[in-house]
């Protein structure tokens, strides 16, 4: 079934960049696209990159300027267009707003990150579970989280259930930059975002309940296939909430990043004289949260991307019982490097590998692959569509079995 589609993106960051550049790819699906964000600019220079790098394209892309947080606004930016679906990359604290005006407009909706409050550093999946019934009520699907982490971590497991466990007991994810931009300090995506995930206690699934840590607590080195052996810490990642609920089965569910050593410390040192807090002061008669400032200083992502090296890996580690009744140990995982994102579409690896999901996604919904009204997370749906896109569209599966890469 071929689907010719018009759809919205909001937002015109990173992410944004790479899943424009990916629709004006596979332009026999998404034939109309408009890029919608607070700064128009952004969106502008886009269409103009994929003018300039993609001149075959037959999408349309055209920009408007929207503020995410005004549903009337919103509202009247999708009634104007007539999409049929909404590709959210704006900020996670948006999701709520964006959600309602698909709702009052009858569209569907797909994001990359799962809603959280803006003055309060926690998120989880409650808030947009909560959306069910209106959605299915109206025959719309939102599709919550189809970035690579969340998203495609939730596919690989969902593969791993699919095709080699009849039960998982273990589960560890596992997300690599081994990239290096050069700069001192800087972000890979959203700084704000980042480095409120990271200076939060860490948490992990064990035995029917979430043990906490303190802040990157919990460490070992674990080989990257193909990339290198990296220092890897343990942190709450918004997936493991959906996974341990839909996989009863796990007794155990981890997820690890790489940090490096100057990332780390200079940290610490903004951490330790208040630059990452959240919580607004006054400043000069301005109410201002000190990582709001502290981004503004910061490389914005998209700036890292022309010089970037290096790899990154991502990758689901599951252990317990094979389809044939034996214990098991099985990895999935993709690794993307920098420099060919960069000439393909003008990113680094991290936009990269969050927003080719996030295309594949709405791929997905709207040739009907995936389509049913509701709000669903990704492992809810079926892995194979999804991995035959992933290794079409830039974003090659690798497996390995009966090798351990996580230890216990």
């Amino acid at each position: 079934m071929r689907a010719m589609s018009k759809v919205i993106i909001i937002g015109a960051g990173g992410v944004a960049n790479v899943v424009a550049k990916k629709c004006a790819q596979n332009d026999s699906v998404f034939t109309e696209v408009l890029i919608a964000t607070r700064t128009v600019a952004k969106a502008d220079k886009i269409v103009a990159e994929i003018k300039e790098h993609m001149p075959d394209s037959k999408a349309v892309f055209t920009t408007a300027t929207v503020d995410a947080d005004n549903v009337p606004e919103l509202v009247k930016l999708i009634q104007d267009f007539g999409p049929k679906m909404v590709i959210n990359v704006a900020l996670p604290y948006q999701d709520l707003t964006i959600m309602d005006a698909c709702l009052e407009t009858g569209v569907h909706y797909l994001d990359t990150a799962n809603y959280e409050p803006k003055d309060v550093a926690k998120f989880e999946y409650s808030w947009q579970w909560a959306y069910q019934d209106r959605f299915k009520e109206k025959g719309l699907m939102a599709l919550l989280g189809c970035g690579f982490d969340p998203g495609a971590t939730q596919a690989f497991t969902a593969h791993h259930a699919k095709h080699h466990f009849s039960e998982i007991h273990y589960l560890d994810i596992v997300d690599c930059n081994n990239g290096n931009h050069g700069k001192a300090f800087a972000t890979n995506f959203n700084p704000e975002i980042n480095i409120r995930e990271i200076t939060a206690n860490g948490r992990y699934w064990e035995n029917g309940q979430w043990v906490e840590t303190q802040p990157l607590e919990i460490s070992q080195d674990i080989y990257y296939p193909k990339v290198a052996t990296r220092k890897s810490y343990v942190l709450y990642h918004e997936e493991l909430e959906s996974l341990v609920k839909h996989f009863p089965t796990i007794k155990r569910a981890r997820f690890w990043m790489t940090f490096g050593e100057a990332y780390i410390k200079h940290l610490n040192v903004l951490e330790g004289i208040g630059m990452t807090s959240i919580e607004p002061i006054d400043f000069r008669g301005m109410k201002v949260a000190p990582i709001e400032f502290l981004k503004a200083v910061l490389p914005a992502p998209e700036s890292l991307a022309a010089g970037y090296s290096g790899q990154t890996c991502i990758g689901v580690q599951a252990k317990g019982i094979g389809k044939d009744g034996q214990p098991k140990v099985h990895f999935v995982y993709n690794v993307k490097d920098h420099a060919d994102c960069y000439r393909e579409v003008q990113a680094q690896g991290v936009s990269y590998t969050t927003g080719v999901p996030a295309m594949i996604g709405a791929m997905l919904m709207l040739n009907g692959d995936w389509m049913q009204p509701g709000v669903w997370n990704v492992e809810q749906l079926d892995p194979d569509p999804f991995f035959d896109a992933m290794n079409k569209w830039g974003l090659p599966i690798s497996e390995l079995a009966d090798i351990e890469l996580v230890k216990d």
